[in-house]
């Protein structure tokens, strides 16, 4: 740098060295301009994310209050539900078991209870069927009542007898 009159001036380079670095320096002013003006883009960025971070944080804080509240309604009902579940199914079965004994019953009736009854009955039938041929109808109301009791006695005798075996 010469000065000439007071006055500051620069000399034109004398050498291309001179010369680039003086392009270098106008280059660096440039890029630090540049630099400088994006400052405020990252700052409002930097802004923008802490906020973005806050909120982020508040939905977390709402979302793990409302996930509680799930957690609690559901340690509310299902058990309610599993109970109605568990009531629903052992009414079905036990209407199924019914069904089946009723089944397993009838089914008894018809093999054992049904033939013997008849066996048992078959002799009674004879005996009416000949004190009608020889007394005639005076004694027929006094032989159902005497039929119906032996038969009543015989079934009592012989439902005892079945249950006491199994």
């Amino acid at each position: 740098m010469r000065c000439h009159g007071g006055e500051r001036r620069m000399n034109p380079p004398d050498t291309a060295r001179e010369a680039f670095f003086i392009e270098a320096l106008g280059e660096m002013a440039e890029l630090i301009a540049r630099i400088e003006a994006c400052a405020p883009a990252l700052e409002a960025s930097q802004r923008q994310l802490i906020q973005g971070c806050k909120d982020l944080a508040q939905q977390a804080s709402d979302l793990e209050r409302r996930t509680a509240a799930v957690i609690e309604r559901i340690n509310v009902v299902a058990p309610k539900y599993i109970a109605h579940r568990v009531h629903e199914a052992s009414r079905v079965a036990a209407e199924a078991q019914v069904r089946a004994m009723e089944a397993a019953a009838q089914t008894l009736f018809r093999t054992e209870i049904g033939p013997a009854l008849e066996r048992m009955a078959r002799p009674l039938q004879l005996l009416v069927a000949d004190l009608r041929r020889r007394c005639g109808n005076r004694w027929e109301s006094a032989l159902n009542h005497a039929a119906t009791a032996a038969v009543a006695s015989s079934l009592t005798w012989w439902l005892a007898e079945l249950a006491h075996r199994h």
